[in-house]
């Protein structure tokens, strides 16, 4: 009994001394705190900018456009160019676009630089597979904490960012600088947002470990989601079925996603667009009925960003499974 008693206060005291964080996810933050601090930062700066173009500088814009007349109805060709106040909303709404756009880049960069590729340059990584950490937790933990971070902050921008975008649609008709289906817009206020920047995640990890040093793991992470963005931009009106409409004349200005335009024949064949414009014998010669737009409407927002999501969250999936396959060749044991 004396023994049990004597005991008993040395394991409390030991129990509570070992609370608070602590493990693999706590050492991952605080050696890479300064990232979390930029993160945070950056988060923070690109709110403010998203609440600025909100609150004030729609505010302002929206006085500037009374105090000019453009809200009364009555034609006003001065409408169509603007004024300080509006110029600096739109410029605000391409700001705090671009800042979100940006994040993919900057988290492959700093995954396959800091997060993997200079661990594994540096021999740190090595010391944690001796420290009875295991080359797959040590993988899990580098993919899984970032993850919860950047998919937390990037939410909340999204959300602020639509809040800003459907809160003034009097401003985007006035000063039509910005359409729903501009790259930064599209991808901003939807989820997008987030799975590119999961993607940068997991993209940058991969380089890192193919590289395995700091700066060619930067590089090639920033390379591949410059040339996955790019590919996608270019795909991304032909994700979902397109509407399509028919005029013997022409079209005017849509505002509107286009996925293909030309002419028809009056059978009703496609080709491509000739611009015959008045020429009867070029209309005459081709069997020019008229001509054709293939187009998603903004009813097609979010079909389209759910499908490119998917293939995302998918290609993050695989590159998450080559980069444990890759550790395992590298270690020759994921346990």
């Amino acid at each position: 009994m004396t023994a049990l008693t004597a005991t008993a206060p040395s394991a409390r005291k030991q129990s509570r001394g070992s609370r608070g964080p602590h493990g693999l996810t706590w050492t991952l933050l605080r050696v890479h705190r300064s990232a979390l601090w930029f993160w945070v930062l950056y988060v923070a700066l690109t709110a403010g900018v998203i609440l600025w173009t909100y609150g004030p500088g729609a505010n302002a814009a929206l006085d500037e456009l009374v105090r000019s007349g453009c809200r009364d109805g009555t034609p006003n060709l001065g409408c169509d160019t603007g004024s300080a106040h509006v110029s600096r909303w739109a410029t605000g709404v391409g700001l705090g676009s671009s800042l979100i756009t940006v994040a993919p880049f900057l988290i492959a960069a700093w995954a396959g630089g800091s997060l993997i590729g200079r661990e594994l340059e540096n021999g740190t990584a090595q010391l944690a597979w001796t420290q009875s950490v295991s080359p797959a937790r040590w993988l899990a933990a580098k993919l899984a904490v970032p993850a919860v971070l950047i998919a937390t902050g990037t939410l909340l921008l999204t959300a602020l960012h639509r809040l800003m975008w459907a809160s003034n649609p009097e401003l985007t008709q006035w000063y039509g600088t910005w359409n729903w289906f501009d790259p930064q817009i599209f991808n901003a206020n939807g989820t997008l947002a987030t799975a590119y920047a999961l993607t940068g995640l997991a993209l940058g990890v991969l380089a890192g470990l193919v590289a395995r040093r700091s700066l060619p793991g930067l590089g090639v992470g920033i390379v591949a989601v410059g040339i996955l963005v790019q590919q996608f931009q270019s795909l991304r009106p032909h994700l979902w079925p397109t509407e399509t409409r028919k005029s013997p004349v022409g079209f005017e200005d849509t505002v509107s996603m286009w996925a293909g335009k030309g002419s028809y024949t009056s059978t009703g064949a496609r080709i491509p667009d000739l611009l015959c414009g008045d020429s009867a014998s070029c209309v005459a010669r081709n069997d020019v009925a008229g001509v054709y737009l293939d187009y998603h409407p903004a009813s097609h927002f979010w079909p389209l960003q759910l499908v490119e999501t998917g293939i995302l969250l998918a290609l993050v999936a695989v590159a998450a499974l080559i980069a444990f396959a890759v550790l395992r060749r590298r270690t020759g044991a994921l346990v």
